[in-house]
């Protein structure tokens, strides 16, 4: 079976699986909010923001380095990986219940996804908040899906890519300076 054959089929299986979610009660509020959430990293800026406030070196070093990764990863995403794949988003045109921000760029990759991976990778070192992040990145990523703004392989490629950048801005910007 031909690959373009084999993610349109993962597609459809999760947008049918979305589609039973959203007759849950409450889960409109709580996809929609979680998008708004994930538009322009904003989530993360706030998360790195309380881990500064807590104090210590790592805790502030750790939040100056995920804002200042996740606004290039933003770039890198957005501006450059985008313009290479220009996939199509869904094609269906719903009326969505909620406000929702519909971006003008290519599908592939969730930038949403992306930042928020990113993000918790970034954000997880050193925390015991670690679950928070990675729990909050996972229901950014779905809510995608669910509001129809992604195929879910845009989704799983954010993913990715957001893990991918996360691992290399610790590697190039760690917590401990060496000396």
């Amino acid at each position: 079976m031909p690959l373009d054959e084999l993610i349109h089929r993962f597609d459809r299986a999760a947008e049918d699986l979305a589609d039973q979610v959203r007759k849950v009660s409450g889960a409109d509020r709580i996809f929609y909010t979680a998008s708004a959430l994930g538009d322009f990293g904003l989530l993360w800026v706030i998360f790195a923001l309380f881990r500064a406030l807590r104090g210590g070196k790592d805790n502030e070093r750790a939040a100056f380095r995920g804002v200042l990764a996740t606004g290039i990863e933003s770039f890198l995403v957005n501006i450059c990986l985008k313009s290479v794949f220009r996939r199509a988003r869904p094609v269906e045109q719903v009326e969505h219940p909620l406000p929702l921000r519909i971006p003008l760029t290519s599908s592939f990759p969730s930038g949403h996804a992306t930042a928020a991976f990113c993000g918790a990778v970034i954000l997880s070192e050193n925390d015991n908040l670690a679950p928070v992040y990675f729990g909050a990145a996972i229901i950014i990523a779905a809510s995608r899906v669910y509001v129809k703004i992604h195929h879910a392989s845009d989704v799983i490629g954010g993913v990715v890519v957001g893990i991918a950048l996360g691992k290399l801005a610790k590697r190039i910007y760690p917590l401990k300076r060496s000396h």
